[in-house]
This record gives structure tokens, sequence and C-alpha cells, in this order.
């Protein structure tokens, strides 16, 4: 059947880049895969047997729209205790089916037709697509490597209009991997206030920091009223698959929230559920190994793509590096392509994230770091493949 059918809205919208690659590497038994974000580590075993349990103790109905009542308690606490966060379970946490949901219904619930999503760039590709959907019209905030990627008040004030409504931030960084201090929240949020715009703060991340403590923007002077916080169990959780994610903020926004969410999803998968409510009661622990783990995995991968050539920024968040690629002449895509196709190595190409991504590559280290240090050496013979090929070129000339 033709596409007419279609939503033009929805026509409009490309693939997923990310995606794309990861697809174009399927089949490939050798190739080394830092497309994707996911973490290689398994559910820790204590979770999955709780789930077990509760699978044999037939605990497969539907749960609460807004999530178990003893998820949502376990959340604010730790939300507290963690980023200094406070949020009442009863009307103030939603639990939601990942957080790519929380990010849709926060958008839906938001945008009216024309109102204008202010997105940093290089960001997150599903952000713009989501508020599209939705009839917002997504301005880009460029951020620069030489600022380490960071969200400037400058910046922003740049891009205002009197159609601003929504600042959408994702700190730290998915591709980037840099982290805001409270230093270099302040001014963006005293222009969030001046302007009164609303915040989604995805913050799944959080948990991944480096070297510097995560300061989540809603725990500033007069942005929790104006803010939705974001996060989940997918990354530092190792909990992918169990899609379980969560919104806070104030009642009336979190209950418009919640309204849409009781029609489309009604409620969040109950074992995810379940696994969370393990995951932060007995699995901070696990928690803390993987992460020491990913900032191992980081100093070691930063360090090898700079020595083979490609100049990375230092990530201090996520598990994500964005070496440039610039000086090999190539576009991103072309790169990614070749690197691909001729080294057996994946990764996502920077113009996907947006305006300042052309000229980098996204690398995940999340994975082994036997992987990591097999994909630098291919790396290495493929970028010295490539300035081989630039000198004898120039030779020529």
């Amino acid at each position: 059947m033709s596409n007419e059918y279609l939503a033009q809205r929805v026509r409009d919208i490309p693939p997923s880049g990310i995606r794309a690659f990861f697809e174009l590497g399927e089949g490939h038994r050798d190739t080394i895969p830092l497309g994707v974000g996911e973490p290689d580590f398994v559910t820790p075993e204590h979770v999955r047997a709780a789930c077990i349990r509760a699978l044999n103790e037939g605990r497969t109905k539907y749960t609460p729209n807004a999530g178990l009542q003893e998820l949502r308690e376990e959340i604010a606490a730790y939300l507290h205790n963690s980023f200094g966060l406070r949020y009442e379970p009863a009307n103030e946490v939603l639990v939601t089916v990942g957080t790519s949901e929380a990010v849709d219904l926060a958008l839906r619930a938001f945008l009216e037709p024309g109102d204008e999503v202010l997105i940093p760039a290089p960001g997150y590709i599903a952000y713009a697509p989501i508020a599209c959907l939705h009839g917002g019209q997504v301005v880009e905030v460029k951020t620069a490597p030489e600022e380490r990627f960071k969200l400037t008040a400058r910046a922003l004030a740049e891009v205002l209009t009197p159609r601003s409504k929504v600042l959408v931030v994702n700190f730290p960084n998915n591709p980037t991997g840099a982290v805001m201090t409270e230093e270099d929240w302040l001014p963006v949020a005293e222009l969030v206030v001046r302007n009164d715009l609303i915040v989604i703060s995805d913050e799944v991340y959080a948990e991944l920091t480096y070297g510097a403590r995560h300061v989540s923007i809603a725990s500033l002077p007069g942005m929790k009223e104006r803010t939705i916080v974001i996060n989940g169990f997918s990354k530092a959780f190792a909990m992918t698959g169990w899609r379980i994610g969560y919104a806070c903020g104030g009642r009336e926004l979190i209950g418009g929230m919640l309204k849409i969410h009781q029609y489309t999803a009604m409620c969040a998968p109950v074992l995810g559920q379940i696994a969370a409510v393990e995951s932060l009661r007995n699995g901070l622990e696990a928690k803390e190994t993987m992460k020491a783990a990913f900032d191992e995995r980081r100093r070691m991968f930063v360090k090898g793509l700079r020595e083979i050539g490609l100049p990375c920024h230092e990530p201090q968040g996520a598990f994500y590096a964005f070496p440039s690629i610039a000086h090999t002449g190539l576009n991103s895509e072309h790169f990614a392509r070749l690197l691909l196709k001729e080294a057996g190595v994946a990764v996502v190409p920077g113009h996907v994230f947006g305006t300042g991504g052309e000229g980098h590559i996204r690398c995940s280290y999340a994975v082994s770091a036997q992987l990591l240090a097999e994909a630098l050496e291919r790396m290495e013979r493929f970028v010295c493949v490539l300035e081989n090929s630039e000198a004898a070129h120039r030779s020529l000339l």
C-alpha cells in the first residue's frame, strides 16, 4: 500500500541514524559494535531472581497507572539521597515505559502547534522527531568542543523568541559525554526563568559521571516547578530491555502526562517495575561496580583515540567518546561507512546528532576492554591507510 496514507509529519521524519548503522553491522560476526549505547553487563542476578520469584507468585497483573507505589517511593528516596531532589511519590512521580516514553509524554503534554522546542546540539537524535510529531518547531542551540560541548546562556539567548516554550536538556550528554556543573547551570536557569520556559531534563546518565558530580537543573532555585526530570534504569543498572523509566515534577505537570499515559501505555511492565524496586533496594553496589568499569574503559579508550591521531575531548559522563575525524577530509558518514567496511568497527556518524556533530563520530565504550583494544588496533590501521592515501594523492599534485 502506498505511503500516501501516512501523515506528512511521519513521512518527513528520517529513520534513526543510530539504528541504520547498527543494522549495517548486523550479520557480520567479526564486527565490533561501538554504535549502540547499551551496557555489555547482564542485569544482576539478584534482580533477575526477584522477578522469577514474582513470576512464580503470579504477579502478572496491571499496576496502578502511575506505577507501583513501592517503586515510586524508592525513586523519590533515591533522587533525594543521590541528587538532593524532593518529590512526593503519590503525585509527583510517574513510572513510564523507558525514558523514551517519558520524553514523548512530556512533549505531547506541553506543546501547542508552532511552539518552539530548544534542543542543544549535538544531542540525542530522538528529541527533534518526537517534538515534530507533536507540532513543535525544533530550534537547535549550538554547543562547541572548545567549551566542552556544554550549554551556555549565551548560545541559548541567541535563539530565544516569543514562541520559545520548551528546553530539552540531556546532561550527562549523549553523544558528547559533556557534564554541567552548578556554576554552568546558574546562568542558564536564570534565562529559563526570565523567559518562562519549561525544561525537560533527560538525566538517564546521571549516575555515570567521572570526576564530576551530577547536578540536576531542577535542584537550582526556581527550577523544580518548571522542570520535568526524566531518568531510568537502562544505562546505569544494565536494564535496557526491561523498559522502565520515570518522570518527576510538579503535580500539575505530571498529572497532565499521566492522563496521556493512562490512554496509551496504561502502565509500565509489572516485572520491570519489580526489577527496578530490587535494583534500588539492593543493587546500588552493583551499579557502582559497573560505573568503575566504564570509567576504566573511558580512560583507556580516549587515550587510545588520541594516540592513533583522532583528537577527542575528555567525556566526563555517560559512556561515549566523540572524537574528531575532520582532519581526514572525509565527512562523518563516509568515514563511518568506510570504517565499518574496511575495518569492521561500527560507530555512528556525528552528523545524525545535529549541528556541530559533523566532523565527529560517536563511539560507545560500553563494551569490554578487550573489544575496545581490538577496535583501537583496527581503527589505527584504518587511519594509517587514510593518511597514506592522502599523502600519495598530494604527491601526485
